[in-house]
Parts: C-alpha cells; sequence; structure tokens
C-alpha cells in the first residue's frame, strides 16, 4: 500500500483547465499542461491497495492500477510505466479519453470520492515520454509469417504492436490519408492532440509495423485478394455505420452526421484545410445526441465561432448521484460536465426531433422538437410541447448501428454476422472464415476505447496461436476474470 493514510490524509484533486475564453482561441488540449505532476503523488497515495481491487474488474484491459499507483506514489516513473504497459499498449490515448469505468469501480468511492486513476495513468505515461522510457520494442527474430490488419483505430494498433513484438511482419491498412482511425479523425484536436498519436505511430514503424494508407479494402483491394497475400487478417474496422434520424426535412443542406463535420476540423489542423468545408461560424448549431460524440460536436462548434450552441437529448437528465439500480460498482450513468459544456451552450433533455424547417434554398433554418415522457416504459410525446428552435447547421451524433457494408468487405469475405449486425467471432476472435479474425467495435458494436485496445490485444493472441500453434502473448484478461483470480 502506497500510504496507510493517503485517502485520509489528502482530498481528490483532478487536473486543472485553462481557461475557457482562453482555450476556445486555439485547438490546443484543454488541461493546464504540467498541472498535474505536482499533485499526482498524493492523488496516487490515496489508493488503498484493496485486498479485493474492482478497479480491475471496472477495466476491460484488466490494468495493475494498485500497483502503477504505489510506484507513482514513490515517483518511480520508469517503474509505474512498464506495469501500465504490461496491459496497456497505449495509457496516453485512454489516459485522455477513456471515461475511466474504473473510478466508478473504486472502492474508496463508496464514501468518498474516487481515486483520480484516469489522471495518475495519463501522468505516468507523459513522463514516461519525456524520460524516454517508452522505446521501440522489436522482435528478437520473426517467425516468417504475414498478417494484415485492417484498420487504424485503438484496436488495430494495439493488435498490430503484439503481433510485430511477437516476430511476425504486420501491415495494417487504413483507409483514410492518415493513420489513427477515429482516433485521428474523430476525436478533436482539444481532447487529444494528435501528436501522441505521432508518436507511437513512430514506435512502431521502428518495431517493424508497416502502414498502408489511402486503401480501403473491399473496394480498392478485393478482401479475397487480401487473404491471398497474408498467413492471417485482423479486421479492426470499426462500427462506423451512423444511426440517422428519418424526419421530414431531413434532406436539407446543413444538416450532417457527426462524423462528416468533425473529421473536417481535425483536417484544419493537419493543415489540409484553412477553413473547414463545415464550420459553425455565425451559425445557431444543434447537435442532437447527448453522449461524447455529442459534446465534440458542442466542443468544435464553440472554437468555430457558432451564433448559439443546443445539444439535444431524448432521455431524461440524469441524476447526480448513482440510482438504485446502478449500484457500486457498476458504471453509473450519471449528469456529466464535459469540457465542451464549460464552455457555453444550452443542453435540452427529454426531447425528440419531429422535423426540420428551411427557406427557400433548401438550407435548414428551424428544428422543430416535442417534449417526450416514458409512458408505460415508452417514449411517449407529450401534448402541447411543441416548438421550434433556430438551426442552421445540425450535427447528428446518436451513434452507431454496425460496419461499414456498402464497401463489400463483408460479402467479399463471405462474414458471418450476429443478432445485432457486428462480425461474428469466436472466443479466439476468429470469424467464419478460418484465419480471418476481428476486434474492437466491428465484432463488438460501438464501445470505449479501453474495450477496443483490450479487444485489438486478445486478438493478436487468437492470431499468434491460429499462425504457431500457440502463443507467447499475454492472455486476454477480462474483468469477470480478473475478479475471480484474486
Amino acid at each position: 500500500m502506497a500510504d496507510p493514510k493517503g485517502f485520509l490524509n489528502h482530498g481528490r484533486e483532478v487536473a486543472k483547465s485553462r481557461p475557457v475564453d482562453v482555450r476556445l482561441k486555439d485547438w490546443n488540449e484543454v488541461y493546464v499542461p504540467g498541472s498535474l505532476l505536482p499533485i499526482i503523488s498524493k492523488q496516487a497515495s490515496r489508493c488503498m491497495d484493496c485486498g479485493i481491487p474492482f478497479c480491475h474488474n471496472g477495466c476491460p484491459l484488466g490494468n495493475l492500477i494498485p500497483e502503477w499507483n504505489d510506484y507513482a506514489y514513490r515517483e518511480d516513473w520508469s517503474a509505474a510505466q512498464e506495469r501500465l504497459h504490461a496491459t496497456n499498449n497505449f495509457p496516453e490515448f485512454t489516459g485522455r479519453l477513456c471515461p475511466a469505468p474504473c473510478e466508478s469501480a473504486c472502492v474508496l468511492g463508496i464514501n468518498q470520492p474516487a481515486v483520480t486513476i484516469k489522471n495518475v495513468e495519463v501522468s505516468i505515461i507523459d513522463k514516461a515520454w519525456e524520460t524516454g522510457d517508452v522505446a521501440p520494442q522489436a522482435p528478437e527474430r520473426l517467425s516468417g509469417k504475414t498478417v494484415a490488419v485492417v484498420g487504424s483505430g485503438p484496436a488495430g494498433l494495439a493488435a498490430a504492436q503484439q503481433l510485430t513484438r511477437a516476430g511476425h511482419t504486420v501491415a495494417v491498412y487504413e483507409r483514410a490519408d492518415r493513420i489513427g482511425g477515429l482516433l485521428r479523425y474523430g476525436i478533436p484536436e482539444f481532447k487529444m492532440e494528435k501528436r501522441h498519436i505521432n508518436r507511437r505511430i513512430e514506435q512502431m514503424r521502428a518495431e517493424g509495423t508497416r502502414f498502408r494508407t489511402g486503401i480501403e479494402i473491399g473496394r480498392d483491394l478485393k478482401s479475397t485478394d487480401l487473404k491471398k497475400r497474408y498467413d492471417a487478417v485482423v479486421l479492426a474496422v470499426g462500427a462506423t455505420t451512423a444511426r440517422d434520424l428519418p424526419a421530414p426535412g431531413r434532406e436539407l443542406k446543413g444538416i450532417y452526421q457527426a462524423m462528416e463535420y468533425l473529421p473536417l476540423a481535425n483536417k484544419v489542423q493537419e493543415g489540409d484545410y484553412v477553413t473547414a468545408p463545415i464550420s459553425a461560424e455565425g451559425k445557431h448549431v444543434v447537435v442532437i445526441g447527448g453522449g461524447d460524440t455529442g459534446a465534440d460536436c458542442v466542443g468544435t462548434a464553440h472554437r468555430q465561432g457558432a451564433a448559439s450552441v443546443t445539444q439535444l437529448e431524448i432521455m431524461p437528465r440524469p441524476g447526480e448521484d448513482r440510482a438504485p439500480h446502478q449500484p457500486w460498482p457498476t458504471f453509473p450513468m450519471l449528469y456529466k460536465v464535459t469540457s465542451a459544456h464549460e464552455e457555453g451552450g444550452e443542453r435540452v433533455y427529454s426531447v425528440s426531433t419531429t422535423h426540420f424547417e428551411g427557406d427557400e434554398d433548401g438550407n435548414v433554418q428551424w428544428l422543430h422538437l416535442v417534449e417526450v415522457e416514458f409512458v408505460d416504459g415508452k417514449l411517449t410525446q407529450k401534448p402541447g410541447t411543441e416548438r421550434k428552435i433556430p438551426a442552421q447547421l445540425v450535427t447528428l451524433a446518436m451513434g452507431f448501428t454496425g460496419t461499414d457494408r456498402d464497401n463489400g468487405l463483408v460479402e467479399q469475405f463471405g462474414l458471418d454476422l450476429d443478432e445485432r449486425g457486428n462480425i461474428a467471432r469466436d472466443a479466439d476472435f476468429q470469424t467464419n472464415v478460418p484465419g480471418v479474425f476481428v476486434a474492437g467495435d466491428a465484432g463488438r458494436g460501438q464501445s470505449l476505447i479501453v474495450w477496443a485496445i483490450a479487444e485489438g490485444r486478445s486478438a493478436a493472441r487468437g492470431v499468434d496461436r491460429f499462425l504457431t500453434g500457440a502463443s507467447e502473448l499475454p492472455a486476454p484478461i477480462r474483468p469477470t476474470d480478473r475478479a475471480l483470480m484474486v
């Protein structure tokens, strides 16, 4: 245990954010650089090294949280990053983007504010990059086997890195012009600067991973040809089919899916555009969807100079405290104020869009909505609550329904789908086609970044077993397994 009285002597402190009026003028990460290191040792000391570390149960990666908390408390950064990397390939990604289910499962959180696990994690890895502890880990020998990884999001990158380190020759195929998947073009710069992706890619290149951008499997290169070229294939193509809103007026100009809007803002930061082709500047913006993607649209619209920003959510406003049906250590649905929400705008709950109204040129101008409530378990419109709000730019951030079926990848491979429309796989993450594996959202459905990395690592172990008959890669640690092991 780091400090037996740490949780008694120190309260919870989190990373400090830059002032709103300052950070809205740029696209840099919202947090004050270096603000965590002076406090992180005390924060790590609040970890009680519980006999049953339920934080493990909350983390899909099975992160060894009490162990690296102890090292962080002692400021042994080298040992801390080694324990952190033992289960997580990219802690600088998760430390910035994960909603931290580990903190919801923290035992201290029963009657006190939980340990700032996420802040400790990102402090360890940022310090490791600063001190040079993060170095390429090239394999000692090559297996002679080749693997294609399709998709370069967190699942694909994790699988590729694990397989490269196991000695296989790995090529990552990405249909976009840059590596990173949704990390690159779905996550705004103010949540994670892309330099974090770039240096990981350079590490992976130094280890031997090869990258092929601008190639869409199924369209630019047939799936069957890919399978002939490689001994195994890992599909980490995500669940990129966005849920649409079939309301009257949907065809009006100015209504976009979130993933049509967000990538263009990121491309501005990459230097591809001077200004985004779809911009919120001077417009009344409505974001439909109350999740993290919706919040990303809100923050992006603020930085583009929107006249107003309104975020709509069909469900009721979550409570400030755990609901009875979401007891500790489960992940509760709580009212959350992200950095984007701190920056302004209005959030409206329990409303449903009825239709859109445009001008004579076919541009959206108004969004009509109605309040809804649960009646006998069903969402029902409340009579007399109809109204309209100005909407000159509308983004749909209502989640995703499955992997892309338009490029022919699924059909060309002859893959089976499960009842939810995801690519079916077995316990080794292998599909019905021998040698073809699936990881991340493509097989799991839309989920968290920690699940993507965990599945990429697990799929890599399945591939290694398929290619060699055994595997030296770490066995996947699932939350339930970790709870039973303790």
